[in-house]
């Protein structure tokens, strides 16, 4: 940890160093081409409520909250407020910009390239939050209802914040609490070779979450520091039933199945930042962040023959504990013309430390039984830098740099392994914007995946009788990225933007053999990705329909990779399950997303639909075949200002009760290489949903 104290040193010496008169970012001509602004009036027609109903309708742009990868930089959403990102990462930007009143907001600035020093850490484009500096105290509130018409209870949802100054820091605090409720139910129709049936199992889940989470995001100007600060409180007690009936009753066996789980999650994270002009082109800031999170889990699993008779008693206990300590620094250095150099230093440690226990009674007594690899801990040295320049030619800026990651992995406990790895990250991106209409890009950057600590880790599968095996020996997949992209605004709404990309792949994560009936995350060889991307935003008035507007995401995509069990070229696999809504960016042939949105500005009432689908997605397992499918799913909203100055939405939720499969081939031996054993076919509805949600400020 001695690296950790000597930045948290430079840290400190930021916030005490004398330096020259006071200023926010170094001196530098802002690119007008690579800005778009839109002032506060022109999100009026939308009714918003907060700052995130405002960012939702820039036209043109796709919120990204960033993921869960360990470390900050590579972590990031594209959301900026006031030229900057909160130094946090469990509190996403979505949720900040929830507890921002829209009364606070002065305008929005759609960032396309580099400006004024912003590192755009990958994105294409960021949204910048510019807020009033002379916003009075607001308080907002929201209160909020889904009622599941397949499931009972209704989830309710409530949180309140307020926005505010004290002496000369602003803050804004919220706390929110939420009793959900969720569930699914449907049947399972197992097969044999011939495609007679086997037996069918109706199984119903219902799941309730409890949860509550206390947030604080304040800044100040220490002197000539500005400083940051961003904290999270969070917990979660959840619980589920899964009850399976099985017909025609086995002769020997079990004809009822009871599954419980629960669980409960606290967690915390501590982020502060400093920012400071050290020379009249130089500005540095440091960031320190602190996380911690303890999963408690407990699952049984009861199992009853035709007489009621006990045949299996199943408990697993799981307590898992996450730790993430980040400091970085980074400077921006504008001193020759035409130039600017950003440089970035981040060292991180991690840890997860796993405890897990299982037993199985058959009616002897409870046995213990042995899972390897499910006790285990998990710890990660790690360091990188990047260096990198912006240099500005007229209508072009060229952006180009080099970066390196060095890590320490060790696991200790039921595997015991140490590693280390190195890798070089360079990138380079040349964007053409003759004008604030048109802008193209091209991009070839090399990234490194974070490995899931969770893929090291073997846990039991009770629904499907089945392990997760964990890999000790998994890498980091990395990925030369090239995209070629053309940007098109016409009029104050429309934007269409194409983007063609391809991808080259070392040491692709997927499923890799371990005998021949298991697998485990693993490196399965080389890949490739490529595709094409269409967004945009569409106004509807030379359909005659005033004030509406039509937004589509539309992806397409082909990948190659040996498959490590029959030798041929499949499809990348693509993330399993059935979230909702259907992410964008995934490793399935297409997904289709098309919004369509009407504002009658006078009589303050809005109303819309949304429709998304997507391909299927296949799961590659050593002796099994995996696809995943679901139908359209569709979403229909009215909302309205009109009453007492609140704000209203009333919104279908998956209105057609879309069906989600899952289809598995299990086969008598190497998948596609043996007979086909016997197959299963799951089919599951989680029921359409009324929202109904009640917002206003104070």
């Amino acid at each position: 940890m001695r690296y950790s104290l000597s930045v948290y040193t430079v840290f400190c010496s930021l916030l005490g160093a004398a330096t020259p008169a006071l200023a926010q970012t170094p001196n530098q001509p802002e690119q007008d081409t690579q800005v778009v602004n839109y002032p506060v009036a022109f999100f009026d027609r939308y009714l918003p409520n907060t700052a995130l109903d405002i960012v939702r309708q820039v036209p043109g742009f796709l919120l990204n909250d960033g993921d869960s990868s360990r470390g900050f930089g590579g972590a990031v959403g594209n959301i900026l407020i006031n030229d900057r990102r909160p130094s946090a990462k469990q509190d996403p930007p979505s949720q900040i910009l929830l507890r921002i009143p829209a009364s606070q907001v002065e305008k929005v600035e759609l960032i396309r390239g580099p400006v004024r020093g912003i590192d755009l850490q990958g994105h294409a484009t960021v949204a910048n939050v510019i807020l009033r500096q002379d916003a009075p105290a607001a308080t907002r509130w929201e209160a909020s209802m889904r009622y599941n018409f397949d499931f009972f209870p209704p989830t309710f949802d409530t949180g309140i914040s307020i926005s505010d100054r004290w002496g000369n820091i602003e803050y804004n605090a919220g706390i929110g609490a939420r009793s959900s409720s969720s569930g699914d139910a449907g049947t399972d129709s197992e097969f044999d070779d011939s495609g007679n049936l086997i037996e069918s199992t109706f199984d119903h889940t219902l799941s309730r979450v409890y949860d509550g989470s206390m947030n604080l995001n304040a800044s100040s100007w220490v002197g000539e520091n500005f400083v940051q600060l961003n904290t999270e409180l969070f917990f979660e007690d959840r619980s589920a039933n899964n009850d399976s009936f099985i017909t025609p009753h086995p002769a020997n066996g079990s004809s009822d199945v009871m599954i419980h789980s629960d669980s409960t999650v606290r967690r915390f994270e501590l982020g502060a930042d400093a920012e400071r002009l050290l020379q009249q082109d130089l500005l540095g800031k440091a960031i320190l962040l602190f996380f911690y999170q303890n999963r408690d889990a407990l699952q049984t699993q009861i199992n009853h023959d035709t007489s009621n008779n006990l045949t299996l008693q199943r408990i697993a206990d799981t307590d898992t504990r996450t730790t993430e300590v980040i400091t970085r620094l980074e400077f921006d250095w504008a001193k020759w013309p035409d130039h600017t150099l950003q440089t970035n230093f981040e060292f991180a440690y991690n840890v997860l430390d796993n405890g897990f226990a299982r037993t199985d009674d058959t009616g002897t007594g409870p046995a213990l039984v042995d899972v390897p690899g499910a006790n285990t801990r998990v710890e990660e040295v790690r360091g990188d830098f990047m260096l990198q320049d912006t240099w500005s030619l007229g209508a072009f800026e060229l952006d180009y740099g080099l970066g390196g990651e060095v890590s320490n992995l060790s696991q200790s406990g039921d595997a015991e392994q140490e590693r280390d790895f190195f890798f070089l990250k360079p990138l380079i991106l040349l964007t053409y914007s003759p004008d604030r209409r048109s802008q193209t890009r091209v991009r070839l950057v090399r990234e490194v995946a974070q490995l899931n600590f969770n893929d090291f880790v073997s846990a039991t599968v009770f629904e499907d009788d089945d392990l997760a095996l964990g890999n000790p020996n998994l890498r980091p997949e990395t990925t030369w990225v090239s995209e070629l992209s053309h940007e098109r605004r016409f009029g104050e709404l429309g934007v269409v933007t194409l983007t063609a990309f391809h991808h080259w792949i070392s040491e692709v994560q997927d499923l890799l053999p371990l005998t021949d009936e298991f697998e485990v995350p693993g490196n399965i060889g080389d890949g490739r990705r490529w595709g094409l991307e269409l967004e945009g935003a569409v106004p509807l008035t030379l359909l005659g329909l005033t004030g509406s507007r039509l937004d589509l995401q539309l992806r397409w995509l082909d990948s190659s990779v040996t498959d490590p069990v029959t030798g041929d070229k499949r499809m990348l696999t693509s993330t399993t399950g059935f979230p909702k809504p259907l992410p964008f960016r995934q490793d399935l042939e297409y997904i289709i997303i098309v919004k369509y949105r009407q504002d009658f500005k006078e009589e303050r009432i809005s109303w819309g639909w949304e429709a998304r689908e997507r391909a299927e997605r296949p799961r590659f397992k050593v002796n099994e075949l995996e696809v995943f499918d679901e139908g359209i799913e569709l979403n229909a909203f009215i909302e309205t200002t009109r009453l007492w100055g609140l704000k209203i939405r009333v919104e279908g939720q998956d209105i057609l009760d879309m069906n989600q499969s899952r289809d598995r081939i299990i086969y008598n031996g190497p998948r596609e290489l043996s007979p086909v054993e016997r197959t299963i076919v799951r089919d599951r509805n989680d029921g359409a949903r009324l929202f109904v949600s009640v917002s206003g400020n104070f």
